[in-house]
């Protein structure tokens, strides 16, 4: 019976003695841990934007629909649910790598009864045998004696592990372009009816032309002009009437399903005070705490576990074949007075020659690493270049929106005074036409920057790697 237990244990014991992976560090990021400067960032100088962090997007975004919008998205966005069944995938890979740190142990009954002829003295007689046989046994157990399988069990972890971030990384990008979208269908919401509002009143600067024609105070020349203007405000209502239903059907398809009306901005200004307002800095900490960042550096460290699994393949393999259990002429007995029946039966291989294969295996892992720490450093150089972009929209936009706003409140007074001029007769319908189409652009040009001023608000938030409600769901992944 001591044997049995002896060939049971000895695995647990032996395996997993010695780790042949490198040593990781991990690498220095290569950019500044200073915010950059310049009159872009002048704003923004002795601001600190580390509590990105620390809110989730339930708390960012301010306005019920769209954060009704957005849980939908997450709910039932199709990219999302391919981003969760990678995680899956790459968990039970994980748990298949992990299973060959144990034996397999199988229980068996076999059982043999046959009938043969011998021959005495008095003749042939018929004899019937029996045997029957219980047992456990371990088939083929590799010791663990270099590493080699808990190498690979790490590769696997730090694999699986990526995917999680990837899947953050995603849950985060889909929540982006909902909030995209949804400004972009308000913009040209507002963009349509500024159209539209352009062409009523170029129809009416039209008629006016029209009739100061019939009594001598107005050329052809005015007449068609105004034309020009109504037949173009016309052709611009027809494109941002296709720009909204294209918005909306992108719209739809990020978030997995059909949005309600009642859920959809009436225009830009309706999305006022959206999102919460939160002063902006950057640091290395919230660089590396990006889930592009997390998941280039699990990558890294599934590579450089691979490099401590080739190692291993230079070493010896030592194998185990065990068994133990109880063997009995009778069935009934064969548990109770059965003799005690055991095998143990050690291999061990040595690698003598493999052509090239084992250092040509170790060679690639090495290169997979140097390329992955270079993935690694680029993934934090890109996060550096996107969220110092952000700061420097940040930091301009403001000043940006002011000035737009106050440049539609000049044109609109300059195209009431022209008009107002020509209908008295005092100037000329140039100046009109000319006062119509800075209006029509400056109110355009204010949309814009609208739409950008809280883009870069949503921006900031995922190019600082997302608030606490999104780790949380990777958390949830990783349980």
């Amino acid at each position: 019976m001591s044997a049995r237990l002896l060939a049971a244990c000895v695995p647990f014991l032996l395996a997993g003695c010695i780790s042949l992976d490198p040593h990781y560090d991990r690498p220095t990021a290569p950019v500044s841990g200073q915010l950059p400067a310049g009159e872009a960032y002048a704003s923004l100088k002795g601001t600190q934007g580390n509590n990105y962090r620390d809110i989730d997007w339930q708390q960012y975004i301010l306005d019920a629909r769209l954060r009704q919008v957005v849980a939908m998205a997450l709910d039932s966005s199709r990219d999302l649910r391919e981003a969760v069944a990678s995680v899956k995938s790459a968990r039970a890979q994980y748990g298949e790598e992990r299973s060959y740190l144990f034996p397999t142990i199988n229980a068996g009954l076999s059982g043999t009864r046959s009938r043969s002829l011998s021959s005495n003295g008095s003749g042939n007689q018929t004899a019937l045998t029996s045997s029957y046989e219980g047992d456990a046994s371990t088939s083929s157990f590799e010791l663990d004696l270099f590493g080699k399988n808990q190498s690979l069990t790490r590769e696997q972890y730090e694999t699986w592990l990526g995917t999680v971030e990837g899947a953050r990384s995603t849950r985060l990008t889909v929540l982006y372009n909902t909030v995209d979208y949804w400004l972009t269908l308000a913009a040209d919401k507002s963009n349509l009816v500024i159209a539209k509002e352009t062409a009523e009143s170029a129809r009416q600067s039209m008629e006016v032309t029209q009739t100061q024609l019939r009594h001598g105070t107005a050329s052809m020349v005015d007449v068609s002009s105004a034309a020009t203007t109504y037949h173009s405000a016309l052709a611009d209502v027809a494109k941002y009437q296709t720009s909204v239903a294209q918005d909306k059907n992108a719209l739809d398809l990020v978030v997995g399903r059909a949005v309600p009306d009642n859920l959809i901005p009436e225009n830009i200004d309706a999305v006022a005070n959206a999102f919460k307002e939160i002063p902006a800095g950057i640091s290395s900490d919230v660089l590396l705490n990006r889930p592009d960042v997390l998941e280039a550096e699990h990558n890294l460290k599934s590579a450089n576990a691979s490099i401590g699994a080739a190692r291993a393949n230079f070493f010896p393999s030592i194998s185990l074949t065990a068994s133990g259990g109880a063997a009995s002429s009778d069935l009934s007995s064969l548990f109770k007075h059965g003799a005690g029946v055991w095998s143990f039966s050690p291999s061990i291989s040595l690698p003598i020659f493999t052509g090239g294969y084992n250092i040509s295996q170790l060679n690639y892992t090495k290169a997979q690493k140097e390329y992955y720490v270079a993935a690694y450093e680029k993934s934090v150089q890109t996060a550096f270049q996107e969220v110092a972009d952000a700061l420097a929209r940040r930091g301009t936009i403001n000043d940006q929106l002011t000035a737009q706003k106050n440049n539609t409140k000049a044109s609109e007074e300059y195209y009431r005074l022209a008009d107002l001029r020509y209908r008295n007769g005092v100037d000329t319908w140039l100046n009109v036409l000319d006062a119509q189409r800075t209006l029509y652009t400056a109110r355009t040009s204010l949309v814009s920057v609208q739409q950008e001023y809280y883009n870069n608000l949503i921006t900031l938030y995922k190019v600082m790697g997302g608030g606490t409600a999104l780790k949380e769901k990777t958390a949830e992944l990783q349980q």
